[in-house]
């Protein structure tokens, strides 16, 4: 069995950390300074860790190669899976023409730009974050907003900035369970402050999105918009994530928002006028359509949102699971050997893949999709030619996600990842600030706050009780601190341009129009935490 050592140049902390970096720097090279493709990007991310991990880290060659292949199944199915299906879902409405009725009828709410992305992107894109997760939200609003005439590059932009506040308790809860599960820290506690983190950003996360939009004179056009938005999400974000638990946090704070948006739109509707450099504003003509044939051409989300619920529920979602196979990866499973600080003793490190091919949220949105072909009376035919047509705009953006993840599992199983947490450990009085940002770059990585916590939270609890830190808020931080880095992940990034049909040249562009926001609002939340780690 291969021990992981993770010191691996001359036994000293800052030249392994700067050598485990290198695939990041390239990563950020590639796409953000020579404006590469992010499939190209990843692929040479990709090679430069197995560089690392086998020139490095001595990791053989045969554990690298399981490695990259278990990642990159991973970035297919469940994460590819999803993408696949929402674009497929929203392609039928486009195909069929009831996208041109939710148009109207989204428009015959407000037809200002600034509160169709509070509306879309952030209160209708954290329902989805809450009930799916792992990239649908942004892949379902994207689409949405390319379709009401956004430009794909402001559609992506601003849906991956509104995807920020709910991913902390994303798909039903689901990070906050696994940090709960894995550090062995009372599941409501860490729902808590996770809470406590998150609220006072999500409170001005709508304000935020409008100022990037337009900057402080669009802010004040529609300040009444974006102070209820972000007040009636981030109170009820706060009240259930400390009183009742993290798995509908997402939802009944979103419903909030939807519910106090739409009853604003009927009583208040801005004075000024505001267009988005891009935007297809003479081609959008509103019609109005009688409650039956709105119905019907909102009827396909509305069974993604039925689906989903129930794939999620915990009555149904255990029956689900009954049919999941467990399948250890051959070669890897247990073959390598974690050790302290990450994990109390030496420990074999676990490489099983879940195929849940039933319980997935991806499979809750592809019955959606053939629940909706019917409905539209779409043609068996005509839905596998559908079918066919999205697996080829999704080509690049699924070769992306997949070798994204193949080069943050060659990191995990590496042990190059641990090295950098490490790094993060190491700065002492400062740890409460590095803490947010250490789960920032777990997301960065992996683009799910999920694997985030799954990676650095034993890390998090074992320094922050060697430091006398509350383990409870620094594990809180990793997933809360999280989230900022899920609008840089080149995951996340592939997902919306799949979704808005961007051209892939501007794709470094769109990571460099986030990588800004992302950073500062990592600061802002390290700030927090270290507020409350001291206080």
């Amino acid at each position: 069995m291969w021990q992981h050592d993770y010191l691996p140049i001359a036994d000293n902390l800052a030249l392994s950390a700067l050598a485990a970096a290198i695939p990041i720097f390239i990563l950020l090279l590639l796409i953000g300074v020579l404006r590469k493709p992010a499939w190209i990007a990843a692929l040479s991310g990709l090679a430069a860790a197995a560089v690392v991990a086998i020139g490095i880290y001595d990791m053989p060659a045969s554990l690298a190669g399981n490695s990259i292949a278990y990642g990159a199944l991973f970035g297919l199915f469940p994460i590819g899976w999803i993408v696949y299906w929402a674009i497929v879902l929203y392609r039928l409405t486009v195909e069929t023409g009831q996208f041109e009725i939710i148009k109207d009828s989204v428009g015959g709410l407000t037809p200002d730009r600034r509160l169709q992305a509070l509306l879309i992107a952030f209160a209708l894109g954290a329902f989805i974050e809450g009930a799916a997760g792992f990239g649908t939200p942004v892949a379902v609003a994207a689409a949405m907003l390319a379709g009401l005439g956004f430009s794909p590059f402001y559609a992506a932009g601003i849906c991956l900035l509104a995807n920020t506040a709910p991913v902390a308790f994303g798909s039903i809860g689901i990070p906050i369970v696994t940090l709960a599960g894995l550090t062995g820290l009372p599941e409501m506690e860490l729902s808590a402050w996770a809470g406590r983190l998150c609220a006072p950003i999500s409170v001005f996360i709508p304000a935020y999105l409008i100022l990037v939009m337009g900057g402080p004179r669009a802010l004040r056009g529609v300040l009444p918009a974006a102070v209820v938005c972000g007040v009636t999400f981030a109170s009820l974000q706060f009240l259930v994530s400390n009183y009742i638990g993290p798995q509908i946090t997402d939802i009944i704070a979103s419903l909030g928002a939807i519910a106090s948006l739409v009853v604003l739109f009927k009583l208040w509707q801005p004075a000024d006028t505001f267009h988005l450099p891009g935007e297809t504003t003479g081609t959008l003509v509103l019609k109005t359509h009688d409650f039956k044939t709105t119905l019907l051409a909102w009827s396909p989300y509305a069974f993604l949102v039925v689906f989903v619920l129930l794939w999620g529920s915990p009555w149904t979602k255990p029956m689900l699971d009954t049919v999941t196979l467990p399948i250890p990866w051959p070669g890897l499973h247990n073959q390598i050997e974690r050790v302290a600080p990450v994990v109390a003793g030496p420990t074999p490190y676990a490489a099983i893949f879940s195929f849940n091919w039933l319980s997935a949220s991806g499979t809750a949105c592809m019955l959606a999709t053939v629940v909706a072909a019917f409905i539209l009376r779409v043609s068996p035919l005509r839905y596998l030619r559908l079918l066919g047509s999205v697996a080829g705009q999704l080509f690049f953006s699924l070769l992306t996600i997949a070798a994204v993840l193949a080069l943050a599992y060659l990191m995990n199983y590496s042990g190059a990842t641990v090295t950098l947490g490490l790094a993060f450990a190491a700065t002492g009085a400062l740890f409460p600030f590095f803490s947010a940002l250490l789960g920032w770059l777990g997301v960065f990585l992996t683009g799910s706050d999920t694997s985030s916590n799954a990676l650095f939270g034993n890390l998090q609890v074992v320094t922050a009780t060697r430091l006398g830190f509350d383990p409870a808020i620094m594990a809180a931080a990793n997933s809360a601190g999280g989230v900022m880095g899920k609008m840089i992940s080149l995951q996340s990034i592939a997902v919306a341009v799949a979704a808005t049909g961007m051209a892939r040249a501007e794709e470094g562009m769109l990571f460099r129009f986030t990588f800004r926001h992302s950073v500062f609002l990592a600061c802002v939340l390290g700030l927090l935490a270290t507020l409350y780690a001291y206080l």
